[in-house]
């Protein structure tokens, strides 16, 4: 693992630590995250292997990645405060986000110092033809989970300010149509005459 692999694995960690507090949800909250996962898979991801039974298994990957996103978006915390959005991450965001990310850490470490050949043997055994598989694997979780995580947020901060949206002020009936308008009114009990109500229409 070389040290920008360490230094993008541990800004992505420190992207949800930001999170611990409140913070308002603005485009950095939205770019940044995607911006790191999109430089990382811009770097590794090419080629895609599909031989054997390498697409099962970054289907996986993939599909875990998506649970974790989605789940961990479900999971933090949200508010509306004048209008704007502020999110935090609870225990269970939090954790998830800095397991996941710390998991894909903790499988390279393994398969670079003794898990290798154990890695190599469940690959022979298995149809899967090539490291570059588990890399794709590794990225796409971590693409599928920041995307749907992400995603997964601002749908529920439109949702928030939709429904915490200050109703409009009710038009008093009077002022909202001058046919139930209050009327001038003669002794017999009778609109005063067609006159007025023709003249309170025009105005």
């Amino acid at each position: 693992m070389t040290t920008s692999d360490w230094i993008l694995d541990i800004v992505l960690i420190l992207v949800v630590l930001r999170q611990i507090r409140w913070s308002r949800i603005d485009l950095m909250t939205v770019l940044l995250p995607l911006g790191i996962v999109a430089f990382v898979a811009h770097k590794y991801l090419s080629p895609i292997p599909t031989g054997g039974n390498d697409l099962l298994v970054i289907g996986v990957f993939a599909a875990f990645g998506t649970v974790l996103g989605i789940t961990g978006g479900l999971t933090i915390h949200m508010r509306v405060d004048q209008g704007k959005v502020f999110v935090r991450a609870g225990f269970v965001a939090a954790n998830l986000w800095i397991l996941s990310m710390g998991g894909r850490l903790a499988f390279v470490l393994w398969t670079e110092h003794g898990g290798g050949p154990t890695l190599m043997r469940f690959s022979e055994q298995h149809q899967i033809t090539s490291v570059q598989t588990w890399v794709s694997a590794l990225i796409l979780m971590v693409l599928c989970e920041v995307g749907t995580r992400v995603g997964t947020i601002v749908i529920r901060a439109q949702l928030a300010k939709r429904t915490t949206a200050p109703a409009a002020p009710a038009v008093a009936a009077s002022s909202a149509s001058p046919l139930v308008a209050a009327r001038p009114i003669d002794g017999s009990g009778s609109v005063a005459s067609s006159r007025e109500i023709f003249e309170s229409l025009s105005r």
